[in-house]
């Protein structure tokens, strides 16, 4: 089932300069830590100067859209999913 939040959370990273290429690693969501198994889709979208960086990322059980805003390097969680129909 898909749930549509909207709350910040913590996420490790990594910056390959090389590829110049963000990868998120994992992300602690609900005072639990989630190890990042897959990333899917990444995009970005600009809002006014601001860049967003969106992230579709798996967990062994779950699924989390994730966003970076550029500006002040908070990420937000905006979706969650179990896999399961809702």
């Amino acid at each position: 089932m898909i749930e549509k939040i909207d709350i910040p959370v913590s996420v490790s990273f990594t910056f390959d300069s090389g590829q110049r290429k963000v990868e998120p690693r994992a992300l602690v969501w609900n005072g639990r830590l989630y190890g990042v198994k897959k990333v899917g889709l990444h995009h970005t979208f600009r809002e006014g100067r601001t860049l967003y960086h969106v992230f579709s990322v798996a967990s062994k059980s779950m699924f989390f859209r994730i966003v970076l805003n550029t500006d002040n390097l908070h990420w937000r969680l905006e979706e969650i999913s179990d896999g399961l129909p809702g």
